[in-house]
C-alpha cells in the first residue's frame, strides 16, 4: 500500500526529474529505450510536428523489458512509430545499449557512421529520465546541444498509465540515487539536488522503495 506522504515525496522528485526545455527543431530525435513504449509515442510526434527529420531508437533488452519487448527496446520502438505514421526509412535502429551511457555513445557512433551531422539532439526519455538522460548526454556528448523532452503528464497521470505505482516510486528513486553517486564516476555531469528533493529521496528508501537502486 503506497501512503499519501509516499505518494507526495514521489510527485516532488518527479517535478525535480523533468528539465522543463523548451523544445526546438533538432538535428535528430533519440529515443532511449526503456520498458515505456510511449517513449516511442512521443518520439513519434515530435517527429511527425518536424523537429526533427530523423529517428534513432536506442536499446537492446533489460530484465524489465525481456518478456515485454523480446526483439529489443529500440526494434519494438520503431515499429510502434511505423504504426503511427513514421517512414520506417527515416528511423536508425541501435540495438545494443543496455544503459543510458552506452544508448549515447553507440548512437553517436551510429550516426557518425551514417555520416549525419548532428549540431543539437531532442532526447527523449520517460518523464523521470529526463535530467539523468541529460546529465549522461552531456557528459558523453559535450559537443552538442541537448534538448531533454518525454510525454507531458504528471506523475499520477503517468502512474495509472504504466499501471505499477510501485515500480514508477523504485524507478524515481533509482534514477536520483544515480544523479548522486555517478558524477564521482564521470557518467554524468554534476547536477545540485536541492535538500528537499534529498530528504525526499532518503526517506522513501526507508519505506523500501530500493528495488531499482545500485547495491
Amino acid at each position: 500500500m503506497i501512503s499519501e506522504s509516499d505518494r507526495d515525496d514521489a510527485r516532488l522528485i518527479w517535478d525535480f526529474h523533468r528539465m522543463g526545455h523548451e523544445l526546438k527543431p533538432c538535428s535528430v530525435a533519440v529515443g532511449l529505450g526503456s520498458h515505456d513504449i510511449g517513449v516511442a509515442e512521443v518520439t513519434a510526434d515530435f517527429y511527425l510536428r518536424g523537429l526533427a527529420p530523423l529517428i534513432v531508437f536506442t536499446g537492446a533488452t533489460s530484465r524489465t523489458t525481456v518478456d515485454l519487448m523480446p526483439r529489443g527496446e529500440a526494434e519494438h520502438y520503431k515499429e510502434r512509430a511505423v504504426e503511427l505514421g513514421v517512414p520506417a526509412s527515416r528511423i536508425l535502429v541501435e540495438p545494443l545499449a543496455r544503459n543510458t551511457g552506452e544508448n549515447l555513445r553507440f548512437t553517436r557512433q551510429l550516426l557518425s557512421d551514417a555520416n549525419v551531422t548532428v549540431t543539437a539532439v531532442l532526447l527523449v526519455s520517460k518523464p523521470y529520465e529526463e535530467r539523468r538522460a541529460y546529465a549522461t548526454a552531456r557528459q558523453v556528448w559535450p559537443e552538442v546541444e541537448i534538448v531533454s523532452a518525454s510525454a507531458a503528464v504528471g506523475y499520477d497521470e503517468y502512474a495509472r498509465s504504466i499501471g505499477d505505482e510501485r515500480l514508477v516510486i523504485d524507478m524515481l528513486v533509482g534514477a536520483l540515487q544515480r544523479l548522486l553517486v555517478y558524477p564521482e564516476q564521470s557518467l554524468v555531469i554534476y547536477q545540485d539536488v536541492p535538500e528537499c528533493v534529498r530528504a525526499a529521496y532518503e526517506r522513501l528508501v526507508v519505506a523500501g522503495y530500493t528495488a531499482r537502486l545500485l547495491r
